[in-house]
């Protein structure tokens, strides 16, 4: 058992995870910005592909993707998730079936929810279509590398390289970089790519 799922299975259930589940996770907590402000949620590590690929090493004993590379992925990922683009799978018995007279539905949507789907179409069509698709089912869908390949009927191996391109690009776009550029400054928190123009989220 790792440490991870020791940590889980000594701190009890996690919300809505009973024991026996718990101690085959990886779980870990995240703080995400929810209607009420920050909110504790429990993740499942393990179901990232992104974060296999960051812990799995390379036959060059590097990691398959950078952290800047992960960072961007997962900063994708939690837009999309504040943006509720999940298509449901179930039926929805709270939506009206049918519009009433003077009823508007534009007003319920937070404006958290708005403000995230922008964020997930600006960063889609900076990284442009050929890689869009592809971030969509990695990040956001969680799909496997295998799985792409499949559906898309690319070669074996392909798609870690063209997902590194477009995380690459994603990462540009959040203006991340691996390199740090320039002067430290000891009240700098983040590393901007040189090109990059601050966005106030």
């Amino acid at each position: 058992m790792t440490k991870t799922r020791r940590a889980a299975a000594a701190t009890g259930p996690q919300p809505e995870i009973d024991r026996f589940r718990a101690q085959h996770l990886s779980l870990a907590t995240q703080r995400l910005a929810g209607e009420a402000g920050g909110e504790q949620v429990t993740i499942d590590d393990g179901e990232s592909p992104l974060a296999w690929l960051a812990r799995r090493k390379g036959r060059g004993g590097a990691a398959m993707i950078s952290p800047t590379q992960f960072i961007a992925g997962e900063r994708l990922r939690a837009d999309f998730t504040r943006a509720q683009m999940m298509p449901r799978v179930t039926s929805s018995w709270e939506a009206p079936t049918g519009r009433r007279r003077g009823a508007s539905f534009g007003g319920s949507v937070a404006d958290t929810v708005i403000a995230a789907r922008q964020n997930v179409r600006a960063a889609l069509e900076a990284c442009g279509p050929e890689f869009a698709g592809l971030l969509l089912d990695v990040c956001c869908f969680l799909r496997g590398l295998e799985d792409v390949e499949r559906n898309r009927g690319w070669p074996s191996r392909s798609a870690k390289i063209v997902l590194q391109l477009a995380l690459d690009r994603l990462a540009r776009h959040y203006g991340l970089s691996d390199r740090a550029v320039g002067k430290l400054d000891p009240r700098l928190r983040s590393w901007w790519a040189e090109d990059a123009v601050p966005r106030l989220e």
